[in-house]
């Protein structure tokens, strides 16, 4: 299962990928804005990568971090993309916002199974 869920969070990583070095016309558009759409996406891959590894948390929220910065900085060399340190900092944070999302859901359901073990 944990092969499963880290291919998967690698596949959505690499749709964001796309979205953010791909030609503008096929980045998907939703009424969220595009602060919105930045936030929403990066909350999906750190949740994906949380759970996918949820022993390396911090080593991956510092990946995270790193990765973000590279894409935000590629895309000086893309047509028609630009680099925002706005964008950065949204992704960022979404990104951490959704690993730590993923590590207060292993404590609640660690701290609620040793609650209820038989004493």
């Amino acid at each position: 299962m944990t092969t499963v869920l880290r291919i998967f969070a690698w596949l959505l990583a690499a749709a964001v990928t796309f979205a953010t070095l791909g030609p503008a016309i096929l980045r998907p558009r939703s009424e969220l804005g595009q602060g919105g759409e930045h936030a929403l996406a990066f909350v999906l891959v750190g949740l994906a990568f949380g759970i996918a590894y949820s022993r390396q948390r911090l080593l991956t929220s510092a990946i995270s971090v790193i990765a973000i910065g590279v894409l935000e900085i590629l895309q000086l060399w893309v047509p028609g993309r630009h680099a925002r340190l706005g964008d950065f900092v949204i992704d960022a944070l979404a990104a951490c916002i959704g690993l730590a999302m993923t590590a207060g859901l292993d404590w609640t359901r660690q701290r609620l199974r040793w609650s209820t073990k038989p004493s």
